[in-house]
């Protein structure tokens, strides 16, 4: 069974990454988001190791001691990681696994697996990304403003990426997550591995018809 392939999605808060990737999952077979772990507080309707591992920063921390983190950063005040065991089980088993990863994250993950394929996701103006901040209705001036400023400190990280995907349209953007995939699925070392059997029979020699 061919090795699944890691794809690295990392975005500023309010670009619709989650969206973005939770349609890519569902309109493709073979691919899946890892779940992460985290210390911020469970927000209304998530679910405990469906949204993320919520757990205690001295358990996160310990795990980190551990090192049974993938990667793992400080985002807003709060750890978020990825089980490295979870990651390898599921790519040994050929399926591709999404990490939602800040740049942070994204670095570390790229030191260990160079053959990681990033992907960022940019909103299509700095209003209209603070237009969205501000939609939800959650949070409060201060806490936009902050976030604005995170955004844009992680959006100079977009040059460290191989891709880059623009979310004006939703539609066109999806297309695009969807067409990075499948190219992936579709390159030389992939399908060699994936259909060693198919090309060593159509290259081998034919009997000699008598």
């Amino acid at each position: 069974m061919s090795q699944g392939t890691l794809f690295i999605v990392s975005a500023p808060s309010g670009a619709g990454k989650t969206s973005l990737v939770r349609e890519l999952i569902e309109s493709l077979d073979g691919i899946q988001v890892s779940v992460s772990h985290t210390t911020r507080a469970k927000r209304e309707g998530e679910v405990d190791g469906v949204n993320y591992h919520f757990t205690n920063v001295a358990e996160f921390e310990a795990m980190i001691t551990r090192g049974e983190f993938f990667e793992y950063a400080k985002v807003f005040d709060n750890y978020y990681g990825t089980s490295r065991q979870a990651v390898e089980v599921l790519l040994a088993a050929g399926q591709d696994v999404i990490l939602e990863i800040d740049w942070q994250g994204a670095q570390q993950v790229r030191t260990q697996m160079p053959d990681a394929v990033s992907i960022f996701i940019l909103p299509p103006s700095r209003n209209e990304l603070e237009r969205r901040l501000a939609s939800r209705g959650t949070d409060e001036h201060a806490v936009i403003a902050r976030r604005m400023r995170d955004a844009v400190s992680e959006m100079s990280h977009y040059h460290e990426y191989d891709y880059l995907v623009v979310n004006d349209d939703f539609t066109t953007a999806l297309q695009e997550l969807q067409s990075l995939v499948i190219s992936r699925r579709l390159s030389l070392p992939v399908m060699s591995e994936r259909h060693a059997p198919l090309l060593a029979a159509l290259l081998s020699q034919a009997p000699t018809v008598e």
